[in-house]
């Protein structure tokens, strides 16, 4: 069957179509309906049905591979490497299940997973959903405020967490990060796990903290089963950063993640199971939820978890992982070549890479040159997937799983994905664009396939109000993200609707940035946009009107100024929100009406025609920031 007669399938035969790709995973009930979507956009799927992601992940691969390698541990941070076999990864799920239902957690009490790349965060995930509870993991950079912020809208019962992380040989501690949100928070939580890895002093405080090893010790010899819990029960829940300050906590499924993830792996990534999967990213993002931990364990593959940079201790340390434990699919980011492309071009050359049968990037656009440069470098294909955190699997890549004589198109992302019905709507009639090179935004007809979002946690009408409500004749998921198709199908995205910027793969809220700026006693407004910036594909930008103007009179007092913001936005956010500049201008660009110019200002950091300003109140003010712009 021709990839497109599939995809076909999957939006005019929809039922039929996943019903047979349900059969992929393991069912302890099968399913009495494939969709039900009789209330509107809110869709579930395999509705009946009871199942287990850790079982999926786990116990299903003991008969045929348990001494396989499952995690694949690596840290050249650390220095350290180790393998955990399937066999050895069911022991410790069950004896981390153990300790946490010690701590009080039951089916549908949510464990908050603050962790670096280690093993044990893997496991504290797996033996979570093994529970029927629902994790939610925090990206390990977050700041006290960010992740106080996350305590209180998920109100976990543990919190599992480690002393410290490392990146660039620079450790970073946990402990007092955890314990400030902790002291600020509104939520009371009972536990915190604490794995202590003898990087950083951490102050215990008994009995809400526990210690790892000391708590593991006393259950080497668990058995705890799976909990079977319906298909549409939680998974997990993920925040990801919005157009306003209160980050949005998006929740998943069990059943049709599980579906999803183990069809994406055939279809899309062609892993098999026995072979080698490295995912280049971070547990704390949706990319490493999906094929980090889920998809490649679903699909009986071993998976690389690493903690360390690219280029340390050398920009080979990749490719070294791919010869030494022979990789056959591997997924990064754009950011990261762009990062590779400045180093020795012999680090690309010195491992053998034919393990290795195509590298995928995705967390930000990817640019002609940069998917040019990687395959000629190490003459493998480069295949673009573009999704969000809402989707948990690939809106948009190649097939070729399906087909292999799928062609890729540098600067597009591909085509639709099975189940996705993409359309491109005219962002102020609504009217679907229907031509080949029509600029419109990217929107999804509902049902959202499985594996996207249920809802918003705890926040239905969110849900509603920020995906669906967009175009007020049409039900739709709003994607944010402008995007034009050339006659033969291929998307190619353009850039956000709304105010959430891509830094390195990372997705910021610029509001909540402002928010964090707004909060230093010597700012009296500020405005962040996102700009194209050529390694990160897009960098924040700040622009400040002091409460003092004499403060920013001069360089100095500027350098200052900017020093102590940035400094708010490490304390409050952490380093990934923290933007690349904050200038300092006396007033800022807004309409007639109040409203600030985003676009407008963005134009002028970027170095593009404004477009109309007829609206503007204070044309003196563009003036202004066209000089700050330019130093």
């Amino acid at each position: 069957m021709s990839y497109r007669a599939l995809y076909e399938r999957s939006i005019q035969e929809r039922d039929t179509y996943w019903a047979e790709q349900a059969a992929r995973i393991d069912w302890h009930r099968p399913f009495d309906q494939v969709c039900d979507y009789h209330q509107p956009p809110f869709a579930k799927w395999f509705v009946g049905g009871q199942t287990n992601l850790c079982h999926n992940a786990v116990d299903r691969h003991l008969a045929a591979r348990p001494d396989q390698a499952a995690l694949i541990a690596v840290s050249t941070e650390t220095n350290t490497e180790e393998i955990i076999t399937f066999a050895q990864l069911h022991v410790e799920v069950q004896r981390m299940a153990a300790i946490l239902q010690n701590l009080g957690v039951k089916k549908g009490d949510r464990v908050l997973i603050y962790m670096p790349m280690i093993a044990q965060a893997v496991i504290a995930m797996l033996a979570t959903v093994r529970l029927g509870a629902i994790h939610s993991v925090v990206f390990g950079g977050f700041a006290s405020h960010a992740l106080a912020s996350r305590i209180d809208d998920a109100r976990p019962t543990v919190i599992v967490s480690a002393d410290a992380g490392s990146r660039g040989g620079k450790v970073i501690p946990y402990k007092p990060l955890l314990d400030e949100a902790l002291r600020v928070c509104s939520h009371p939580v009972e536990h915190v796990l604490l794995v202590d890895r003898g990087l950083a002093p951490a102050e215990m405080q008994s009995p809400r903290d526990v210690d790892y090893a000391s708590a593991r010790a006393a259950v080497l010899d668990a058995q705890v089963p799976c909990e079977w819990v319906d298909a549409t029960h939680p998974s997990y829940t993920l925040y990801t950063s919005g157009t306003t300050g209160k980050p949005k906590g998006v929740q998943r499924d069990t059943g049709g993640y599980a579906v999803a993830l183990a069809s994406s792996m055939d279809q899309i990534y062609c892993g098999k199971p026995g072979e080698t999967f490295f995912c280049a990213s971070d547990i704390g993002w949706v990319v490493g939820h999906s094929y980090i931990v889920y998809g490649p364990l679903i699909t009986g593959m071993s998976t690389i978890i690493y903690e360390g940079l690219p280029i340390r201790p050398d920009a080979a340390i990749w490719w070294s992982l791919v010869e030494k434990y022979k990789v056959n699919v591997m997924f990064s980011a754009p950011t990261a070549v762009r990062v590779l492309k400045k180093q020795d071009p012999d680090c690309l050359k010195r491992h053998d890479l034919s393990s290795l049968k195509s590298l995928f990037l995705a967390g930000e656009p990817l640019d002609e040159p940069t998917a040019a440069w990687i395959g000629e470098a190490i003459g493998k294909p480069i295949v673009d997937n573009y999704w969000q955190t809402e989707t948990g699997w690939p809106i948009l890549s190649l097939a070729r799983g399906v087909d292999p004589s799928l062609k890729t198109r540098l600067g597009s992302p591909g085509i639709a994905m099975p189940g996705y019905q993409v359309k491109l709507l005219d962002d102020q009639t609504g009217e679907e664009l229907t031509g080949a090179d029509q600029k419109g935004v990217l929107t999804i007809e509902g049902p959202l396939p499985p594996g996207c979002l249920q809802t918003v946690w705890g926040d239905d009408k969110r849900f509603v109000q920020t995906y669906w409500s967009t175009f007020h004749n049409k039900l739709v998921y709003n994607t944010f993200d402008w995007g034009i198709r050339d006659k033969d199908g291929y998307y190619f995205i353009l850039g956000r609707t709304d105010d959430v910027i891509n830094v390195a793969g990372h997705r910021l809220g610029t509001r909540e940035i402002e928010e964090a700026i707004s909060s230093h006693a010597g700012v009296a407004e500020v405005a962040v946009v996102g700009v194209a910036d050529q390694l990160k594909g897009q960098v924040a930008r700040a622009f400040v009107v002091a409460r003092d103007p004499a403060r920013v009179a001069d360089a100095a007092g500027c350098a200052a100024l900017e020093a102590e913001i940035m400094q708010t936005v490490d304390s409050q956010l952490g380093a990934v929100a923290r933007p690349a500049r904050v200038q300092f201008v006396g007033v800022l660009p807004k309409t007639r009406s109040g409203k600030l110019l985003r676009r407008a200002i963005q134009a002028v950091c970027e170095g593009r025609d404004t477009g109309d300003l007829s609206t503007i109140e204070d044309p003196s003010a563009l003036q202004q920031l066209q000089a700050a712009a330019t130093t």
